[in-house]
């Protein structure tokens, strides 16, 4: 039973030691708003409109589908050509979803790898959003917007 206290002392104090040890290690932490490097990207604006400007050529392709169907005299053409259009349609989203998914993602990296570099080059060891960080933190938002415009 001694022997069992003892252990146990013994390992409570290892952790207390382990513990004090590890969080006298000084770390640099720096904080990046987010949505404000976003909202300022170049890379984002230009995909943004890209979007736009092809949500509304799928538009376009949608009033002169409609208007093809309109022009059928039966309905069996009618429903022959709805059934196509809606097929077309959903190739037509679903491939223009795949793009903008892709086109994020790279632009995901890109901005990524510019926050890593001036986290490495500044000497941070770490770096979050500052919407999760109540207080502290370096805020390297406009150095970060700076480099991705």
């Amino acid at each position: 039973m001694k022997n069992i206290i003892t252990y146990t002392i013994m390992i409570l104090l290892g952790f207390g030691i382990h513990s004090a040890a590890i969080s006298n290690i000084p770390s640099k932490v720096a904080v990046i708003d987010v949505n404000g490097v976003l909202s300022q990207s170049s890379q984002v604006m230009a995909l943004k409109k890209e979007q736009k400007r092809k949500a509304e050529e799928l538009q376009k392709w949608v009033t002169t589908a409609k208007a093809d169907v309109d022009r059928q005299k039966t309905q069996d053409g009618k429903e022959k050509l709805i059934q196509k259009y809606d097929a077309e349609y959903a190739k037509k989203q679903q491939a223009m979803q795949k793009d903008y998914t892709e086109q994020l993602q790279k632009i995901d990296r890109d901005i990524t790898a510019v926050i890593a570099k001036e986290a490495q080059t500044k000497g941070y060891d770490v770096v979050l959003s500052k919407s999760v960080v109540l207080y502290g933190g370096t805020d390297l938002t406009g150095a970060i917007v700076k480099s991705i415009k």
